[in-house]
């Protein structure tokens, strides 16, 4: 069975264009956490979810985990499991934000950026990872259908 020629316009279509678009949000906002990460543990403090001495590792790991995604998307391979912890990721911080505004605490900065682009918490916080989610959405649905093309 012959492969499916893939047209190079096809090859920067939408998928294309949202692997690194989410690729490159998360490169800006991994690094934004790391190139403060005292600040940014701060933020995850002002949640109001984890003891002291856990808050600095969380922050690493969130602003780590965002890195390695990062590179992960732009490589471009295993696009749909990459796409699926994108979905995962982003569903996890909607559940975070969402459950902190029902506690009813009231952030000045959600952190999405770090300490660099300091932005309140609100529906528009959930809003922008719901979007994010349906657009990872979309791309690992994609890529898996690709995938079970070339099988």
């Amino acid at each position: 069975m012959e492969t499916p020629q893939v047209s190079r316009k096809r090859a920067f279509g939408a998928p294309t264009i949202a692997r690194i678009g989410l690729g490159a949000l998360l490169l800006l906002t991994g690094i934004a956490k790391l190139a403060d990460i005292r600040g940014f543990a701060g933020i995850v403090a002002d949640y109001s979810l984890l003891p002291d001495v856990l808050l600095l590792p969380v922050a690493l790991a969130i602003g780590l985990a965002e890195l390695g995604l990062a590179f992960w998307l732009l490589s471009g391979r295993r696009v749909a499991a990459a796409a699926a912890v994108t979905l995962v990721m982003h569903l996890a911080y909607f559940l975070l934000l969402a459950t902190t505004l029902l506690r009813g605490i009231t952030l000045s900065n959600c952190g999405c950026f770090g300490v660099f682009w300091p932005r309140p918490l609100g529906l528009s916080s959930l809003a922008e990872d719901l979007v994010l989610a349906a657009i990872a959405f979309l791309l690992w649905r994609s890529a898996a259908r690709r995938a079970a093309v070339t099988r």
